[in-house]
């Protein structure tokens, strides 16, 4: 299997006044104007409402109402990608998702830790990186640091710590490789 690393480093973090009154801002127009309008036919006024925060969102793009964004303007999303139903991204840290992509409903992306070495407890920045036509199913954990190839599946409730290669099917906690993806049709 090839190795697909990505060059992110991790980033030791304390969030400036003006990060914190965004978010208070964001949490404020999320609860009032992007979570009460959940038919289809508002899909593009979220768009439009994370794209005002900050968000870097391509075109033809689904995000439900349910989904928890934590900031918007670490969020970054290629042309046709869908984020499902109460899907969370608690992307303190940086969150990058490709083109063609899935994250099913549950899921929960999470961009940062702690460095639990440090009596201070410091929070540490690890950005996460889906690249293209990657599936991430149902209620499936992605923590921080991480990289899912393309075209991979991370299978439903699996939990994922280590990066998954392109082309391939994970599951379980912690996830394992399960076998190759291969398309059929």
């Amino acid at each position: 299997m090839e190795d697909i690393s990505v060059n992110m480093t991790e980033v030791r973090h304390v969030f400036s006044l003006k990060n914190k009154l965004s978010r208070v801002l964001w949490a404020f127009i999320s609860f009032f104007l992007f979570r009460p309008f959940s038919p289809r036919l508002f899909r593009k006024w979220r768009i439009f409402l994370l794209r005002c925060f900050g968000a870097k969102i391509g075109s033809s793009c689904t995000v439900h109402s349910s989904v928890k964004i934590w900031a918007p303007w670490n969020l970054e999303v290629g042309d046709f990608t869908c984020i499902g139903p109460a899907v969370d991204c608690y992307n303190q840290g940086k969150i990058v998702i490709g083109s063609n992509a899935t994250i099913s409903q549950k899921a929960y992306l999470c961009a940062s830790t702690h460095d639990f070495t440090d009596t201070n407890h410091t929070l540490v920045l690890k950005p996460i990186t889906i690249m293209d036509r990657a599936w991430i199913a149902a209620d499936a954990f992605v923590g921080p640091g991480v990289t899912i190839g393309e075209g991979a599946v991370v299978g439903a409730r699996a939990a994922v710590y280590k990066n998954v290669q392109n082309w391939t099917v994970v599951g379980g906690n912690p996830a394992v490789f399960i076998k190759d993806r291969k398309i059929l049709k």
